[in-house]
């Protein structure tokens, strides 16, 4: 029986969800996984072992039921609107159930005045999540996830085609983490909080990669030559929105629009990459192509033929046609909160200090 005090995971459905909590299983831990219905992933986390709780994990009464018996938690909001109000629910029922442990998902951009609202709301968030000094928490600060160009393999599948906005194709960018290198990081931290309290680390892929070399990567996983093309941030935005509408909410849309625009200002390539995944972790980052092939193995749909081909090449006819959203209305009508001095991460002074000053540094440790 495990010696290890219960552990909460939210978001136990999502893309580090899902591996924090089935390798903490794993490793002996008891687990209680909150998830957002019954369904196939909680099936599977159940069939793991993990106590499953259904809730709304926006509702402060459901976080405090969850937290019962409780002592450590890995806290993740749900890539949606409210992310504030999620994180500032969950503070409220950590404080209520004395947990002695959080590790909670960051950002790498996380800063003061950031143009993305959910950035300034993940800065807040950090701010309130460690003013209970009784608590320590280790903050996961990943950047550009591997996850986010797997958002086009099908396009990379059935036409050969990597077109994001990422800028230059030649320029490295970018050292994309998996979901699961992301969470043997938080694993870790959850397991042992004494030696990782108050401590931040940013988990990265083992080399910084160009555009083009994020192509080829998809070309040897899937075996086929892929080209990058740089797109307009609208294309990308009119993609996005003729993808179904479960995919990204139109808030999220918004906000990717500007993380885009730090790719291509390099703010992800600073003092990237990192020996995160391998000192804290305790294995060596997985590399990108292994990511796409993982990926491939577990979706029949990939394979090539003229069918899928067409049904590709009718859905880039379906973007081209789709009119872009308009996001400066979509920040209206969701009211967003707007500052008078937005400033990206490199153009930020304290950002800077804190991420950037010293660039031979790999393990980013207590940085905000």
């Amino acid at each position: 029986m495990s010696t290890l005090p219960k552990i909460l995971v939210t978001s136990a459905g999502g893309k580090t969800g899902m591996r924090v909590t089935l390798q903490l299983l794993e490793k002996g831990a008891r687990v209680r996984a909150f998830v957002r219905r019954q369904d196939h992933r909680a099936d599977l986390l159940k069939s793991a072992g993990a106590d499953i709780f259904v809730g709304n994990q926006y509702s402060l009464s459901d976080l405090r039921a969850a937290m019962k018996g409780v002592q450590r938690a890995y806290q993740c909001a749900p890539t949606a609107p409210n992310g504030l109000h999620f994180n500032a629910a969950f503070t409220a029922a950590a404080y209520d159930a004395k947990l002695e442990h959080v590790v909670t998902l960051g950002q790498w951009l996380s800063s003061v005045d950031h143009p993305s609202l959910f950035t300034r709301e993940v800065y807040i968030s950090d701010v309130l999540i460690g003013m209970r000094a009784e608590m320590s928490v280790t903050t996961v600060i990943p950047g550009w996830f591997a996850d986010n160009y797997l958002m086009v393999l099908d396009m990379a599948a059935h036409l050969g085609l990597l077109a994001m906005p990422l800028g230059n194709g030649e320029i490295k960018k970018n050292a994309p983490p998996s979901n699961e290198d992301i969470a043997r990081v938080a694993v870790a931290a959850l397991i042992d909080p004494e030696t990782h309290a108050g401590n931040s680390y940013r988990p990265t892929g083992p080399a910084l990669l160009s555009p083009n070399d994020i192509a080829a990567a998809m070309g040897r996983a899937l075996g086929r030559r892929v080209s990058y093309r740089e797109i307009s941030e609208k294309m990308m935005l009119k993609a996005l929105k003729a993808m179904p509408p479960s995919n990204y909410s139109e808030a999220a849309v918004s906000q990717l629009a500007i993380y885009a625009d730090e790719y291509r200002r390099g703010a992800f390539a600073v003092n990237a990459p990192t020996d995160v995944v391998a000192e804290i972790g305790g294995q060596a980052p997985e590399d990108f192509t292994s990511i796409v092939r993982r990926t491939i193995a577990a979706r029949s749909d990939l394979g090539r033929s003229a069918a899928r081909t067409l049904g590709a090449l009718g859905g880039f006819a379906k973007m081209l046609l789709t009119r872009p959203p308009n996001l400066a209305l979509i920040e209206a009508n969701r009211d967003f909160v707007q500052i008078a001095a937005p400033r990206f991460t490199q153009d930020d002074v304290a950002w800077t200090q804190t991420h950037a000053a010293n660039p031979k540094t790999k393990s980013s440790k207590k940085a905000a």
